[in-house]
């Protein structure tokens, strides 16, 4: 539970040196291809998640979160015992840091919900190690080493979407990024539209979940093609030899890149954006096996209210956040009424 009395100094007793904010995010389309190559269409929610850090003379790092009311310590270089201080230790050993620091943690993205409240706190932690000045790195630099932190300290093998987005992405823009080359533009939303993300109550654990087992799966699958990446594979009908489950592992990867390449066209309405949602959604559940039964009653009863244009589960699955492409100005209605029916502890996390 949050302390509100907590500050950085009464938790310390000294002073900041630096601050520094990353939001969290929310995919739009393009789910699980980003550790093939793929193509993603994020943008960032208003949420944000807060580091600040001071020098502390030791040779050991003290990790405080406000929200958890939590504190952990550990030296210099080396990982925290567990929990939301590996993502911490992670950043603070591959942004540099040689000496002891206080870090001071606030956030108010959702954790656990799928809207890359991880990403955000690396990424966070990584700004202000920058301003600082004990990191030198650019935007897409910073990106890479939170990467780094998810594979070598938390022990998720993820891709690179969540972290380019909480370093790139801005809420009034969808983020187009190649996640092999990593060139990225931005785009409008569709004409007409705002984005609804409420979170289905239904917390996921990324490192306890199934979400290295389908890497390994797609790698698998990949492998079998011939191909270094599905991003290769351009003809679905390719992957229909392989054996289940890698047949729908592959089937999913390569019809999902093939939705966000349609999505980004000049011209595309709300209308038909919302049905490549659709389709993501279906293929997330069936093919791709990521969904769940509260997600999906939830997405169902989205996908049924005359003001939505399209639903899906977003980020890693097995439970956490959806996101709806809503006609705009109607978001907070739309999830008044989809919350009434829903039989979960869902709540709205977008619009704020």
């Amino acid at each position: 539970m949050k302390s509100a009395e907590q500050s950085f100094e009464t938790v310390f007793g000294h002073a900041p040196e630096a601050t520094a904010s990353a939001p969290g995010r929310v995919n739009l389309l393009g789910e699980h291809t980003d550790y093939q190559g793929g193509l993603v269409l994020p943008t960032a929610i208003p949420q944000q998640t807060t580091a600040t850090l001071a020098r502390n003379g030791t040779g050991e790092h003290r990790v405080y979160s406000a929200d958890l009311d939590e504190q952990a310590s550990f030296p210099v270089g080396e990982n925290a015992p567990s929990g939301f201080a590996r993502y911490v230790a992670g950043a603070l050993a591959l942004g540099g840091a040689r000496e002891g620091l206080d870090v001071f943690v606030t956030s108010d993205v959702p954790m656990g919900a799928g809207l890359s409240s991880s990403a955000a706190l690396e990424v966070a932690t990584l700004r202000a190690l920058r301003a600082l000045g004990v990191l030198h790195a650019d935007d897409e630099q910073i990106a890479l080493l939170a990467q780094r932190v998810e594979h070598e300290f938390v022990g998720v093998q993820s891709g690179i979407m969540d972290q380019m987005a909480s370093s790139f992405a801005d809420p009034a823009h969808m983020l187009f990024l190649d996640t092999r080359s990593l060139e990225r533009r931005t785009l409008p939303l569709p004409a007409g539209a705002e984005v609804l993300v409420i979170d289905s109550g239904v917390p996921r654990k990324l490192a306890e979940s199934g979400y290295n087992e389908r890497r390994a799966q797609v790698e698998e699958a990949a492998r079998r093609l011939g191909v270094h990446e599905l991003r290769d594979v351009t003809d679905p009908a390719a992957v229909e030899a392989l054996p289940s489950p890698l047949r729908e592992r592959a089937r999913h990867v390569v019809t999902e890149n093939k939705r966000v390449q349609e999505a980004v066209q000049p011209g595309v309405t709300a209308q038909r954006f919302g049905e490549l949602m659709n389709a993501s959604h279906t293929s997330l559940r069936d093919d791709y096996a990521v969904s769940h039964p509260r997600v999906d009653e939830l997405v169902s009863l989205l996908q049924a209210h005359p003001d939505v244009f399209g639903a899906r589960v977003t980020g890693a699955g097995f439970g956490g956040a959806v996101v709806a492409l809503v006609r705009e100005g109607q978001a907070r209605a739309v999830a008044a009424a989809t919350l009434a029916r829903y039989s979960g502890p869902g709540r709205r996390v977008v619009p704020g």
